[in-house]
Formats: C-alpha cells, structure tokens, sequence
C-alpha cells in the first residue's frame, strides 16, 4: 500500500489534467468568430502615358499609369510592377500607380490595347485595359512611309499650340521615310542615326513591310544657271529626306540629305551661274552629307527645294533686275477670311474685314508704284492657309506681305508688331516695323521665328503685319477708320521701298542701277 501522501499528490495531478481536458474542449466547441468581409478592388483608368495610340521600337519606354484601389499590388503588360506613387507625387491623391517598361530586342505586340491588373492580399483580382493600342516594331522588318501630297513636312518634336507643330522644313512627295516610332497621328521619322524628326500621318503613306532602310550614295553633281535661277543637282538613288538653313555674316545656303554619304569625286559648274558661289560638301556625319552654297549676294531672294526622278535640285532665286517697287511682283495675303472670321473687337469689328480693307488699300499703293500684285483673297472667301501657299508657289512673287490684325486677353494690351521666320528674310519684317511706328502705333515688337504658314515659304522673302489690337477699343476703332487703314497701306508700301533701297549696292552701282549689294 502507498503512503497517503503519494496518493493525495496523484488524486490532484489527475483533477489538474481531468480540468484542462474540459477547458480544451469548451474551448474548441466556442463559435468562430465572423471575418469582415474584403471589397474587391477597384480600377477606376488605366492608360498609356502619352494617352495616345502608340508604336516603339527596342530601347523605347512605354509608360503607363492607373488609378484605383490604394495599398495594393499593380501590374501591366503579363506580370510587370507598378509602383504606387505617395500622394505628394499624386497631386494629394492615394491610388495613383505608374510603370514604366523598356521595349527589348524579341518583345512582341501588334496593335493590342495593354492589360492592368490590381492585386488583393487574398488574391482578388481587378482587370482593365488600356482605351489605346501599343505595336512594338521590330528593327528586322523596317516600317517605310513615303511623304504624299504638295505640301509634306517634319516637324522637329510632338509639342503643339495654335500654330501647330515646330516645323523642321517642308519636303517633296515621294520621299522615302523610316518610321520607328509613332505617338497618336505622328509618325517617328529615323533621319539619320543621329537625328529623328516627326511626321503628321496625313502626309504620309505607309509601305507595305520588306523594303530597305533609305540610304544613297551620291554622285558628282552639277551647278548651273538659265536665264531665271541658279541651280544644284544632286543625284541619287532614291528620294531621301532633306534639311536647308539660311545663314547669314556670310550668307550662305546650307542643305543636309539624311542618308546619303559621299560618291562625289567632282562638282562640275557650268556657265550662268550668278547668284551661287563657290559651292563645297562636307561629310559631317557617316549618313549626313552637307552642302555648303555661298550666295553672292547680302540678302537672300529664296529658293526651292525638290526632286527630279532622283536627283535633287536645290533652285537658287537671284535678286531682280532692279530693287525698286516698279516691275516687282508683290503677294499681298489678307489674313482669314470666309468662314474664318479671325479675332472680333468688342464693338463688333472683325479681323477678316478688317485685314481685306487694308490689303485692298496696300495693293493700289503698289500699283500705283509700278509693281505686279498678286492678292491671295480679293473678296469675303475662305481660303486655306495651304491653298494661300501653293497659290504663291505658282505664282512665284519677289516678296510676301500677310496682313493681320492682333487680339489678347487683356485689353491693356496696344501696338503693332511684324513677324519673320527665317533670319534671312528679318530686314524685310525690321522694314515694315520701322514704318508701321511711323503712323503713331506703339511698338509691340519684332518677332522671329515664327512658326505661321504664310511664313514658312522659302521661294521669297515674307513677313507678317499684326497692325494693331482689335482687343484695345482705342485701336480697334483706329482699325476701322478709312484714313488710318490708308496710314498703315502707305506704310507697309514705305516698309517695302526702305528694304529694298536697303538691300542696295552703295555708290552709283546702287543708287543708280538698283542692283543688290554683294556679300
């Protein structure tokens, strides 16, 4: 028999064990309590950065952004991150998530619209897609375009205002271009390995795949003169994409093919030649290859550049006969017009009235002179600014004068102003400036440039008038008084006479014979 106190010691030991047995079990038997329930998530965009329809080629960023749910885990494009942005990046918004993936040799995508994901912790998934398409192109099928229509350009980036796209240069139809990229209706234009430009999708025409990048040799090209210009030829064996600058001190034409690289062993110059000088090339980059044109004389009378067959032809116009209004012929653009109102004062006054009345008033003045009018809009017609430059293109005038008149925000705002893009063609404007202050108008400046239709043109020298601000109720009734309109024709008519008696030889050669002084 055991001692009664062991046996006391292991009646206890069981009652502990006995008591936690029953404590377990009513705790198992207790109910669970309910778990709250987890909102689905939410994505509220998803869009491509920019929110267009885009094409990239290896080495791209394709950017994207989405807004949703805060706190949880994003991804596009089968599996790749998005980061949520704290809401001191977000504009004080939670919710915001970017990405951004670099398009690799081998990526595949056709035109698809990207799919977003947004991620629960217990796995609750939220899918949307993009409103716009991505293509990724691949370097092993280049994607061609040729430039269509009388007026093809490039512009130098995708940035945009009133005016539209800043405009590298216009170019002829047929040019082979390399696409490698695009951004809503703008193309990626490969110009060289070293220089890209952009191309709107209305003046091109896409190629079906299988074609060559555009390259060319050159061969030993030619400069001659007729009886009306000075020319350039270049022969190649496609039509390749071209760049031309005016520089000035001295003054020179510079013109560079993308794509081409140098095969030309001599540059023939034949007879009656009387504008160029001594022409040259350089080579400046592997697929850059330059022209170099002097001119012989100080102010540049414009030229045309375009192809025939394959072989560009740089057109050089000369100084005419004699620098006086008397035989010139003179464009005269009356600015809007038709449907195109333009800016109206606060009285009612319109700008398309306003602009024909005085274009009407300047085009007897120079009659009056002696010189040849040629007037974009003679009536209340809409005209485009593309029909205005092809009008002109045709018939081929010494010089440009646009007529406008000004409008701001503020009806503080006075004075009147005259525009020019190229440096070449600013005594022209600087001219027209001087005289137009000579009717009592403030200055509001001389402005360069300017990224305006009208003068874009390289065939002449151009420039715009803003006359005065139909805003500013003082100028907008001088606008409309019959005598100030006749003040301003006289002065723009002056503007003319001073920057041609500007551009003069001096001593007898000048003021004598008119002719234009040399470099």
């Amino acid at each position: 028999m055991l001692p009664s106190s062991v046996l006391r010691a292991c009646w206890a030991t069981l009652a502990v064990v006995l008591l936690s047995g029953s404590v377990a079990r009513a705790q198992r038997a207790r109910p669970p309590r309910p778990r709250a329930a987890v909102a689905a998530p939410v994505i509220t965009t998803a869009e491509t950065v920019p929110a267009a329809d885009q094409w990239l080629q290896p080495g791209d960023r394709l950017q994207v952004r989405l807004t949703g749910t805060p706190g949880l885990q994003g991804s596009f494009l089968k599996g790749q991150p998005l980061t949520e942005l704290l809401p001191a990046q977000a504009q004080g918004r939670r919710g915001v998530y970017q990405g951004t993936y670099v398009v690799q040799p081998g990526d595949t995508l056709h035109n698809r619209r990207l799919a977003f994901q947004l991620l629960t912790p217990d796995s609750l998934v939220a899918t949307a897609f993009s409103k716009n398409t991505v293509r990724f192109l691949s370097p092993n099928v280049p994607q061609l375009a040729v430039t269509r229509g009388e007026l093809a350009y490039l512009n130098y980036g995708l940035g945009e205002d009133r005016l539209g796209g800043a405009k590298l240069g216009y170019l002829d139809s047929a040019v082979v271009l390399h696409l490698t990229g695009r951004v809503g209706n703008q193309y990626r234009v490969q110009l060289a390995a070293a220089h890209t430009a952009w191309a709107p999708q209305e003046v091109v025409r896409l190629l079906p795949p299988g074609g060559f990048v555009p390259t060319s040799l050159t061969g030993s090209w030619s400069v001659q003169g007729d009886s009306l210009y000075d020319y350039v030829r270049v022969p190649l064996t496609q039509r390749l994409p071209y760049r031309s600058q005016l520089h000035l001190h001295p003054t020179r034409l510079v013109v560079d093919i993308f794509g081409a690289t140098s095969n030309t062993n001599w540059i023939t110059q034949r007879e009656g030649l009387r504008e160029l000088g001594d022409v040259s090339y350089e080579q400046i980059e592997p697929d850059v290859f330059r022209l170099v044109l002097p001119l012989r004389h100080r102010q540049s009378w414009g030229y045309h550049i375009g192809y025939r067959g394959n072989t560009l032809e740089i057109r050089v116009k000369r100084p005419p006969r004699t620098l006086r209004l008397q035989g010139l012929t003179v464009a005269v653009d009356a600015g809007h017009g038709g449907t195109n109102v333009g800016a109206t004062g606060a009285s009612g006054a319109r700008e398309k009235d306003l602009t024909l009345a005085i274009a009407q008033r300047l085009r007897r003045e120079l009659e009056q002179a002696g010189a040849r009018v040629v007037m974009t809009r003679e009536t209340d017609a809409t005209v485009d600014n593309g029909e205005r430059v092809l009008l002109l293109r045709r018939r081929n005038p010494d010089l440009l004068v646009s007529i406008h008149v000004n409008s701001a925000a503020s009806p503080a705002a006075r004075g009147t102003s005259t525009y020019y893009r190229y440096a070449a063609f600013r005594p022209l404007s600087v001219a027209l400036y001087e005289q137009m202050r000579g009717t009592g108008l403030a200055g509001f400046g001389n402005v360069g440039s300017f990224n305006f239709a009208l003068n874009g043109p390289t065939e002449y020298p151009n420039a715009l008038v803003e006359t005065a601000f139909i805003s500013n109720p003082e100028e907008e009734h001088r606008l409309t008084e019959p005598a100030f309109q006749q003040r301003m024709a006289e002065a723009m008519r002056r503007g003319l006479e001073r920057f041609l008696k500007n551009t003069k030889a001096r001593g007898p050669r000048g003021w004598l014979l008119g002719r234009a002084a040399t470099q």
